[in-house]
């Protein structure tokens, strides 16, 4: 009789333990395929917001004191300080001046860091720099608006002209 008995719970403990282990698996599917569509839906909103981000950035207007660098990229000396004069003459608040990664730099640049294009195009107008040459690099991690890197043709640019 005792051994009937024994045999009798070894089913339903087996049982208990395939049950429990389906339902922790079953548990951690759901959980997986929740964290999957918080991911596609965190991916999706990024994706469709740079979007929108990106075609608002041609609607905004100049900033009335636009903060920025000068780098010289010709290898010229004096030329990052020359600039950094005049444009601080003009009004913008020049709070970096040093030199570019390499002095091959033809044609100077004007690049916009924080998706206002305006404020790259004001700075562009006031030295005579083409609006061929803004290019477009937004970085969060720089507290200025534009980066302006003084080219080899600096010769036919406004400050040297007057």
């Amino acid at each position: 009789m005792k051994d009937k008995k024994k045999t009798d719970k070894l089913p339903n403990d087996v049982n208990l333990k395939t049950s429990s282990a389906n339902l922790f698996l079953n548990s951690v599917i759901i959980l997986l395929l929740l964290i999957i569509s918080f991911l596609s839906y965190s991916l999706y909103s990024k994706i469709s917001g740079s979007k929108t981000a990106i075609e608002n950035t041609n609607t905004k207007t100049a900033a009335d004191i636009v903060q920025m660098e000068v780098l010289n990229g010709c290898g010229a000396g004096g030329a990052a300080d020359n600039f950094t004069s005049y444009l601080r003459n003009k009004n913008f608040d020049v709070v970096h001046t040093g030199n570019y990664i390499s002095f091959d730099v033809d044609n100077s640049l004007v690049i916009d860091r924080t998706g206002n294009r305006a404020n790259a195009e004001k700075v562009a107008e006031a030295l005579g720099v083409s609006n061929r040459n803004i290019i477009q690099q937004i970085n969060n991690d720089y507290f200025l608006d534009v980066t302006f890197v003084i080219g080899r043709d600096f010769n036919q640019l406004k400050p040297n002209k007057q």
